[in-house]
């Protein structure tokens, strides 16, 4: 059954993917210093039949605080890269272990285990040079670099997902709730804001700043994300428990099968459902300021929860 964001979502997808495609294409066509293999992995990993939901959230925060596609390119191609670098490397036999993403083998078993590291590498590199040199003014893309390098990092998305694999604690034994309230579900909660949090509220916010937002909405758009961000990774976690492979174009049910702690683990499929909700009510809640303008956020939110319908 196809619902009404879902509907909403592909008519934005329509509009801004080709853009997004076409300039991701140019960007990853690189001179001929980069060994051709490297370049390969690169285009594999980052060209992919993956939804574009990062890249579209910089240009709908864009075009949400009255700026244009054109200037907020550069950004979403950034952000993308660097997403397509974490699921290259998370992908690896070191962390998660996966051989299947988005319905295609994962970059280490297509490219092997180094030319996939290397990938990874070259994206999140790129990532920045795009940013730099394609931002203007200056000061404006050192701020874009600046938002993209502490979302990235060792205290945001990297962290999270150190604290991820490390364990921290979240390895879950048995079939028993864990409820609402306990210490475990407040550190799950931490590490998915920073592991998937992170790099979907910075895309909002490198879309208002090369709009040239002003306070009230770069805070709408903040409590958008944070709400979103959460959203998602409740939504997943359900995907993990009840979704289709083929829908979803790798293997699932992973989590559980590895112990790890994931939202239904610890709510209950119901209540996981329930919160994510209340999420989706908040973000939409949170665009209020920007009016109109924020109607393709607000059906990227609505998509976000319709996914696990």
């Amino acid at each position: 059954m196809v619902h009404t964001a879902e509907i909403a979502l592909g008519s934005i997808a329509q509009r801004l993917r080709p853009q997004i495609d076409a300039a991701l294409r140019q960007y990853i066509d690189l001179p001929d210093g980069c060994p051709a293999p490297l370049r390969e992995a690169m285009a594999y990993s980052v060209l992919t039949p993956g939804k574009r939901l990062r890249p579209m959230l910089v240009l709908l925060a864009a075009e949400g605080c009255g700026g244009s596609v054109e200037d907020a390119l550069p950004p979403a191609c950034a952000v993308e890269m660097i997403h397509a670098y974490s699921l290259v490397h998370d992908d690896l036999p070191a962390m998660d272990d996966d051989d299947l993403r988005r319905g295609r083998p994962t970059c280490h078993k297509k490219f092997g285990e180094a030319m996939a590291i290397l990938a990874g590498d070259a994206l999140l590199t790129l990532a920045f040079e795009v940013v730099a040199k394609n931002v203007h003014p200056p000061d404006l893309a050192a701020d874009c670099c600046g938002e993209l390098a502490t979302a990235a990092g060792a205290c945001h998305m990297v962290g999270g997902q150190a604290d991820d694999i490390s364990g921290s604690g979240l390895r879950f034994q048995g079939s028993e709730v864990l409820g609402p309230n306990s210490r475990l579900l407040t550190l799950l909660e931490s590490i998915h804001r920073r592991k998937t949090g992170a790099m979907i509220n910075v895309s909002l916010r490198l879309g208002a700043i090369v709009a040239g937002a002003v306070a009230e909405q770069l805070e709408a758009l903040d409590r958008y994300g944070r709400a979103l961000g959460l959203a998602f990774q409740i939504t997943d976690d359900l995907l993990d428990v009840r979704g289709s492979e083929d829908a979803a174009g790798k293997r699932l049910k992973k989590d559980s099968e590895r112990g790890k702690l994931t939202f239904p683990a610890c709510l209950g499929v119901e209540e996981s459902l329930r919160r994510a909700e209340q999420l989706v009510t908040d973000a939409c809640g949170a665009l209020v300021p920007l009016g109109p303008a924020a109607a393709g956020l607000d059906a990227v939110a609505r998509y976000v929860l319709e996914r696990n319908r």
